[in-house]
């Protein structure tokens, strides 16, 4: 069997409805161990709003926020995959599909940068990153849907020959431009070195990483430990009611590269939004997220 268009146009819409309707289990644990710890009163019924929001959202399979985004996804095709037709076509064909179908209604927030027209279409839509994965006979597909309030405060500065405060400086600094305008708590994806576009990349993969992993990365392991605490000694706290959870995770990700050193911070909001599912040569499909 060959993995076809269909299958391929049917998960990816499937993975969009799901992703704006849920929040990963693994981000409802952050919510409910960062609910645990959490010192002040107003944050913590803030903690216990976003748990019910989201399982109330889940059990009438309505949207956990009114901010659809615009479509993202992340596709990893194994080197063994055996695939047949135009699959990029799938995932254009799979948001026209969702617009048409989905309830309740989503808003038009596909805005032309030029015009400041909204629609369902738009230059570029799906924005899809493309990748390959050697000795897999899957299509792994991840959704992110990207809305304002995290995505307005992502930014990216070059450095020459940076030493590792002034890039944790640099790190914090975004965070506390951000403030609570980004709806925290949030993870924050960081991609560090590799050239402009390479950096940004690894910053946005960073904020799909599941909470409670290491970084295989001695080095990463400890600025993360230390960013989180850092960007919590904020204040900011949940929805800015200020208290101890600002950032449920700091995910760190490096790349080598030249003297020049691009850092890349962004951010993903309380909902978190991320599914994923592997479609195997037999064209099973497996939703991990």
């Amino acid at each position: 069997m060959t993995i076809g268009y269909d299958i391929i146009r049917e998960t990816a819409r499937t993975l969009y409805d799901r992703a704006i309707k849920r929040i990963p289990e693994n981000s409802k644990a952050a919510l409910e161990n960062a609910l645990e710890t959490e010192s002040s009163p107003s944050a913590r019924t803030t903690l216990e709003f976003m748990i019910k929001s989201a399982r109330r959202a889940e059990e009438k399979s309505t949207y956990v926020c009114s901010d659809a985004g615009f479509p993202v996804y992340f596709v990893k095709i194994g080197t063994n995959a055996r695939f047949e037709g135009d699959i990029k076509r799938a995932f254009v064909d799979a948001f026209d599909e969702l617009v048409r179908t989905i309830e309740p209604p989503i808003l038009k927030f596909v805005t032309n940068p030029l015009t400041g027209e909204r629609s369902y279409h738009g230059k570029d839509m799906p924005h899809i990153t493309w990748d390959f994965v050697s000795d897999d006979d899957c299509i792994d597909i991840t959704c992110s849907p990207k809305a304002l309030g995290s995505g307005r405060w992502a930014a990216l500065e070059i450095f020459s020959y940076p030493r590792l405060e002034e890039i944790e400086r640099y790190i914090l600094d975004v965070s506390i431009r951000a403030g609570s305008q980004h709806c925290p708590p949030v993870v924050i994806g960081v991609g560090i070195g590799g050239s402009f576009d390479h950096a940004a990349k690894m910053a946005k993969l960073q904020t799909l990483r599941p909470f409670g992993t290491t970084n295989p990365e001695p080095i990463l392991a400890a600025m993360e430990e230390r960013l989180t605490r850092a960007v919590n000694k904020t204040g900011f706290g949940p929805m800015g009611t200020g208290g101890d959870t600002t950032a449920l995770g700091v995910h760190i990700d490096y790349a080598s590269g030249h003297g020049f050193t691009p850092v890349a911070v962004c951010f993903n909001c309380w909902i978190n939004r991320r599914t994923r599912a592997r479609i195997g040569n037999d064209g099973e499909v497996r939703y991990l997220e």
